[in-house]
């Protein structure tokens, strides 16, 4: 890869924002992002290879930067997500029964016999895509800390079997990677709280704002790519990583100025270079020629939207119920480690990712309809 490519990565990705300032469109960052790899990728021109490893490499380095600020956005200390656990895990568990049946009439459908990786699908929901439309709402209103708690739950227990559905022969190596990076994750929340606790973080913040050291943000990236590191050797997707960690880092608070630079760094770059990347990865002529995986990849956003609409038989406002479907992270490591592992048919990969885009296109649409109510306070969405 060339700073020419990386220079083109950039300009494609500033269209990503164009787009969705566009009126009436207002399609998410995210959208317009991938929709300029596709132009410019597989489907496209092919200016860009996915396959290209420095490429490829600085993807995962986005991806796994994305899941660590979705896991941060997780208020785990507010006292009003704490009350809506409750509520939040009941829903979560009715969608996830829900997606079982329907993972096995989709996989049925199709005849891939990938029921079980189906129905993981189907229930997963993006902390990256859902939370950050609640803005405020998230942690001060009843509605929206049991809709946080309901994505939290459903992304962490679907990132938790992910690895154990894709390759059931081995689900032995794969539940013990996944306990590994979980004894990781708590081992790095158990150092921070005892950091915060003996005023030693507080120390170091101070140090590094009076002499411009950014020494948070190093010690953040180091344990994240620690953690990654762990994941691949593990055999997991380092979705595990950024997720666990950042969920570590929401529990014992994160400061503003560590978040303001995560947010500089992950959204001036590494965001946006990743869904280019996956947008250049999507081969949407392959699905052209097989109506069997573009229909899967259909049938699959269409049952996300549906079985997490099921949350408005619990009062829950519609529009919210179907922002839970938002999907990210586990159909693209679905994705990548069905590829790498050799267990996904021809096209498979793509259909995932289209499944996936179908939610994203739903809760574009809701978040436009689920206007706070009295009371509630809506914050900008960031994606």
């Amino acid at each position: 890869m060339t700073f020419g490519d990386l220079a083109l990565v950039g300009l494609a990705a500033l269209l990503g924002p164009a787009l969705s300032l566009v009126r009436p469109l207002r399609l998410p960052v995210v959208v317009g992002e991938l929709a300029v790899g596709v132009a410019i990728g597989r489907t496209g021109a092919g200016w860009l290879s996915p396959a290209e490893p420095t490429f490829a490499f600085l993807a995962e380095v986005g991806f796994a930067l994305v899941m660590f600020v979705a896991g941060t956005h997780v208020p785990l200390r507010s006292p009003v997500v704490r009350r809506g656990l409750a509520v939040g895990v009941a829903r979560a568990a009715i969608v996830g029964l829900a997606a079982v049946p329907a993972g096995y009439a989709v996989a049925r459908l199709f005849g891939t016999g990938h029921a079980a990786l189906y129905a993981v699908l189907i229930a997963s929901s993006s902390a990256a895509l859902a939370l950050p439309a609640l803005g405020e709402d998230a942690s001060v209103t009843a509605p929206g800390a049991s809709m946080v708690a309901q994505i939290a739950v459903a992304d962490t227990a679907c990132i938790v079997a992910l690895p154990l559905v894709l390759e059931p022969p081995h689900a032995a190596r794969a539940a013990a990677g996944v306990g590994v990076m979980a004894v990781a994750c708590l081992a790095a929340w158990a150092v921070f709280a005892t950091l915060e606790a003996r005023g030693w973080r507080r120390a170091a913040h101070n140090v590094s704002e009076d002499r411009l050291l950014a020494l948070e943000l190093r010690v953040s990236l180091v344990c994240l790519f620690a953690l990654a590191a762990l994941a691949v050797r593990t055999h997991v997707s380092v979705m595990l990583a950024g997720f666990g960690l950042g969920l570590a880092v929401a529990a014992v608070g994160e400061p503003r100025r560590l978040a303001k630079q995560l947010f500089a760094l992950t959204e001036g770059m590494f965001a946006p270079l990743f869904f280019v990347w996956l947008g250049t990865s999507l081969d949407l002529r392959a699905l052209a020629g097989s109506p069997d995986m573009l229909g899967l990849g259909l049938a699959l956003g269409a049952a996300a939207v549906a079985v997490h609409a099921l949350g408005a038989l619990t009062r829950q406002p519609a529009p919210r119920a179907v922002m839970t479907a938002a999907q990210l992270g586990v159909p693209i490591a679905a994705a990548t480690i069905g590829t790498r592992l050799g267990v996904l048919e021809p096209g498979e990969e793509t259909a995932l990712l289209v499944g996936a885009l179908v939610t994203v296109a739903a809760v574009a649409v809701a978040s436009r309809r689920a206007s706070p109510p009295a009371g509630d306070v809506a914050g900008p969405a960031r994606r």
